[in-house]
């Protein structure tokens, strides 16, 4: 017998109740039948399944790394990338420091970006470490590493749906000169922690770093510089005391992050002096005439510049060069210096993540 409680009474069905009761049973037994036979049927991927299967890509034997050929005035030289997850529309190359430098320093990315689904590439220029260190000064001209990114973005398959381009310090004159010549396959632009002008950066060690050391300690150091001696084990002591730990990254010696350390470590120094100088206090190599203030206005793409409060490089005018933007806006760290995604690691990344996706969405 068949029925139902009705309030606390139990009674038997109608005969129409029953027949509806069957129909119904029919209707879920069939639609869960029909769902099982599906010939296209297949469980749905999760996000995270998304981002860490590397089956369909090219770099799976190597977990991402790829050596990329460059062609050069001076021949054929590789490039040393390492792709990290999967997203469609949300892909950003990282261009290092420097000039020389590597990838290595910007491994706090992993702690960030994988979290948000979000895409990335590390790289280390040409000269760089994990790359061909060729000998020749004549490839170390901006419109030379300009052209080379581009034949990375071309040989990892980045375009204007996809890709962002992020530049730190060295790496932010390379990305606004980049996105001066090929604006048109960017989607968006990252600028970190440099000016767009090197007279202007020298003005500011000058009138504004210098002046907040012991006096004391800059007569010192300044003598070093006048007779060359930047070598010297004293210069080196005091250039740490009062400027690595409180403008470049605003940690005790002992307790800067093992990456950095290895990127500082592996620097290519003839690059390095060649277009930075031999001082820290400004920039006096092939690089101190750089600058593109007034070319700013031609940059349209979506583009964050990012500064520190305490950073190598003046936060006001970074917080300029946002406003010189047609499409930009500004991101201050106020706890941060020049590796500000270190010393004020949180605000960082989470100001970098909110502009990425928020691109990404607004994008046709």
């Amino acid at each position: 017998m068949t029925g139902c409680l009705n309030g606390t009474e139990w009674r038997e069905w109608t005969p129409h109740e029953e027949a509806d009761v069957k129909r119904w049973k029919l209707a879920a037994l069939t639609a869960v039948a029909v769902a099982a036979c599906q010939p296209n049927a297949a469980p749905q991927e999760s996000p995270v399944d998304t981002y860490l299967d590397y089956s369909s890509r090219i770099d799976v034997l190597s977990g991402g790394a790829r050596l990329i050929p460059i062609e050069t005035p001076a021949g054929t030289f590789n490039v040393w990338t390492k792709r990290i997850g999967n997203h469609p529309t949300m892909k950003v190359l990282l261009l290092h420091g420097g000039p020389g430098a590597t990838h290595e320093y910007l491994e706090a990315f992993d702690s960030y970006l994988p979290a948000a689904g979000i895409e990335y590439y590390y790289y280390d220029q040409l000269g760089s470490h994990f790359s061909d260190q060729p000998d020749d000064p004549s490839l170390w001209e901006v419109d030379r590493f300009v052209d080379e990114v581009e034949q990375v973005r071309q040989a990892l398959g980045l375009g204007p749906d996809n890709f962002y381009l992020y530049g730190q310090s060295w790496g932010g004159i390379l990305a606004i000169e980049y996105a001066l010549k090929y604006q048109e396959h960017l989607k968006g632009l990252i600028i970190s922690n440099m000016m767009a002008s090197v007279p202007a950066y020298n003005a500011y060690a000058e009138e504004v770093l210098k002046p907040g050391f012991d006096p004391e300690a800059l007569a010192e150091i300044e003598a070093f510089e006048a007779v060359g001696d930047f070598g010297n084990p004293r210069y080196v002591e005091l250039l740490m005391e009062e400027h690595y730990v409180n403008h470049v990254l605003r940690m005790p010696l002992d307790e800067w992050p093992e990456p950095v350390n290895r990127s500082f470590a592996n620097i290519n120094a003839d690059i390095y002096v060649l277009m930075q100088g031999p001082s820290e206090l400004g920039l006096r190599g092939t690089l101190e005439e750089w600058d593109r203030t007034a070319d700013l206005s031609s940059i349209r793409t979506p583009t964050l510049v990012i500064g520190a409060r305490y950073d190598t490089m003046d936060p006001e005018h970074m917080e300029w060069m946002a406003s010189a933007l047609p499409n930009g806006r500004y991101l201050l760290c106020e706890n941060g210096s020049h590796l500000a995604p270190y010393d004020d690691q949180e605000r960082y990344f989470e100001g970098l993540i909110e502009f990425v996706k928020a691109v990404d969405t607004a994008a046709p």
